[in-house]
């Protein structure tokens, strides 16, 4: 999906038509979510440093994507199920030559030689290289570098502007204002932290427990298995279009399977897939590494795939393994390789949140970015994430849109909604001012979770003493399930009803000083699945896990067995499935979980009840009652 450089280049060159305003004066753009815990500052940035600037050129019909979703999405839309092309998603979205013009003559008036600059296969993007000292001048701002105890650095600017007149046709810039908490793979033996990296504070969480096997579902809540779980979402389907359906786990390197690790689980909960592997999709130089061995190392990649292998078996599983082990990746790298739409031709992605590649560091991936290497799944589960204080407004809304048009291609995109209740990533709360606080006590989202063009899965259990005919509660062994209300995006029409009538039915106990109770805002998780207990093959062992993380490759497994479904009679995949999941017919098709709560910053948190609730969403799939509602629609 690629322009051609020489194309790229004559739209470039043909943006003369507006005229150029050197004396419109500089007008704040962005400037930082929040400062960041455990980074100190420690000087300017040498101004001679070349910095590979992006410039994120404002998308027509950004204010039409809910509704365009929605025409597809929903399931009392005359069009559900019609999804888009991907050509059609480009020519939907792509800037306006207005804004590609405005902004190119501001470069080239600036300065910046027009023969330099490159336009992006979607038109969204704008890159060009320039010294520390051309920018500072540029955004009027100032460069620094942040030193991290790990030996990590980071630079970035607090804030910056650009002209007044070209304010209105940029999203936003990078590298500017955001900064990662996330440290790259070389600094993993110092200290954790981030995607893909080992660290107490993420991933599935191990216990201490003794694993004891029994093939009976009297023990569900002490261990749960592959038959637990279907006998807990009333699961009985065995895909036969496997052929036309597909779904994708993603991992982000230095995060790996071990074959070994497959072959221990299936040999005791499903033969038949003893030597079965995923088809290892690599982007940006992705590898299955194997030198590192641990829970740490192994325990997300190898709990992923051994419950979604063993749920859709024998559906063949994507894995989507990003990032090379010097640089690293974040969201951006996954989905720029699913959506070529998503890249630009020399990388659009965000220096301190993403990895950038040809990566130039000793070791890295040389090749170029992993641009539309592969059409997105009809599923994709991550089950990884950051807090939404960590991110811009305009960086989580770029993303999220990229979200809105995966569905409207037609896939389903589940993300864990995080394990720390209503706290953010290990537990750390915002002060008064929405920024991270050692002794925070105001709630602390997810992101991308609070996205509402995504589904979150949040995370149950089994209670102690019960079994798998009793109602499950709320996770609280271990992990608390994630949920809340975002503070940055707005609440999506399909889930108003729920929302609306959860705030007003039953009232949370907190004030505005805790969470963004205004009502008008996005909450989250959408739905849950079992998040406690769960027997995995591990470093040549079996190990008891919790986490979100392996709820939402649960869900995605269902899904995938929905579509199966769909396809097998004949018609397209589910996509986007929040509309559906929050409407009134769908409601039998979940089992409503009305106990236990996500405590978290001081506080009990939410409490799950009757209907949709910030801790488990509108419930846990029932299997047997979703597909024929799903198979009824179009």
């Amino acid at each position: 999906m690629h322009l051609k450089l020489s194309f790229c280049a004559a739209l470039i060159g043909a943006a003369l038509a507006a005229p150029s305003r050197r004396s419109s004066p500089h007008v704040l753009h962005e400037k930082r979510a929040s400062e960041p815990l455990d980074w100190e500052l420690s000087h300017r940035l040498d101004a001679d440093k070349v910095l590979p600037m992006r410039f994120g050129l404002t998308q027509s019909n950004i204010h039409r994507v809910e509704e365009l979703l929605m025409e597809v999405a929903h399931p009392e839309s005359p069009r559900f199920g019609q999804h888009y092309s991907p050509k059609e998603v480009v020519d939907l979205f792509a800037p306006s030559s207005e804004t590609i013009s405005a902004v190119t003559n501001w470069l080239v008036d600036a300065g910046f030689a027009r023969d330099k600059l490159r336009l992006s296969a979607n038109k969204g993007w704008i890159s060009m290289d320039a010294t520390t000292a051309q920018v500072e001048e540029l955004l009027k701002t100032e460069y620094h570098v942040w030193n991290h105890p790990s030996g990590e650095q980071q630079f970035g600017c607090h804030n910056y502007s650009v002209p007044a007149h070209v304010r209105e046709h940029i999203d936003l810039i990078r590298p500017t204002v955001q900064f990662s908490q996330r440290l790259s793979p070389l600094a993993v033996k110092k200290r954790g932290g981030g995607l893909g990296m080992p660290s107490s504070r993420t991933g599935p969480k191990k216990s201490d427990k003794l694993v004891t096997i029994s093939p009976s579902l009297e023990f569900c809540d002490q261990s749960i298995t592959l038959d637990c779980l279907r006998a807990l979402y009333n699961v009985s389907y065995t895909p036969v279009a496997t052929a036309k359906n597909s779904y994708g786990i993603v991992e982000f390197t230095p995060q790996s399977f071990l074959a070994a690790d497959l072959d221990l689980f299936f040999g005791n909960f499903s033969p038949s897939l003893v030597g079965v592997r995923p088809v290892n999709v690599l982007i940006d130089g992705a590898v299955i590494q194997t030198t590192d061995q641990s829970f740490d190392f192994n325990g997300e990649s190898d709990l992923d795939l051994e419950y979604a292998m063993g749920l859709t078996n024998p559906q063949t599983i994507t894995l989507l393994q990003t990032g090379d082990l010097v640089e690293g990746a974040g969201f951006d790298n996954w989905l720029d390789a699913v959506d070529g739409s998503f890249c630009t031709f020399e990388g659009g992605d965000d220096p301190t949140q993403d990895g950038i590649y040809p990566d130039p560091l000793p070791g890295g991936f040389k090749g170029p970015e992993s641009c539309g290497i592969i059409a997105p799944p009809f599923v994709v589960s991550v089950s990884y994430g950051q807090d939404e204080a960590s991110v811009t407004a305009a960086f989580a809304n770029r993303q999220c849109t990229e979200y809105a048009k995966l569905g409207m291609l037609g896939t389903t995109v589940l993300y864990s909604s995080g394990d720390d209740g209503v706290a953010g990533g290990g537990g750390t709360c915002l002060n008064a001012a929405l920024r991270p606080a050692r002794n925070g006590r105001v709630f602390s989202p997810g992101f991308p979770v609070t996205c509402p063009f995504m589904t979150a899965v949040g995370a149950t259990q089994i209670n102690p003493g019960s079994n798998v005919t009793s109602p499950e509660g709320a996770c609280e062994q271990v992990i608390f399930s994630g949920g809340g209300f975002s503070n940055i995006f707005p609440m999506p029409s399909y889930q108003a009803a729920a929302v609306t009538g959860f705030l007003k039915n039953h009232p949370p106990p907190f004030t505005a000083a805790q969470f963004n109770n205004s009502g008008t805002v996005r909450g989250f998780p959408d739905l849950s699945a079992n998040g406690a207990n769960y027997i995995i093959g591990i470093d040549g062992a079996f190990n008891l896990v919790f986490g979100t993380s392996a709820s939402s490759p649960v869900v995605g497994s269902l899904i995938t067995l929905i579509n199966d479904a769909r396809l097998a009679a004949g018609k397209g995949p589910v996509g986007f499935i929040n509309p559906s999941i929050y409407s009134p017919a769908f409601a039998s098709g979940f089992n409503d979980i009305v106990s236990g709560g996500n405590q978290g910053c001081g506080t009990a948190g939410f409490t799950a009840t009757t209907g949709w609730d910030p801790v488990t969403g509108v419930g846990t799939p029932n299997l047997g009652k979703l597909l024929p509602l799903f198979l009824a629609l179009p």
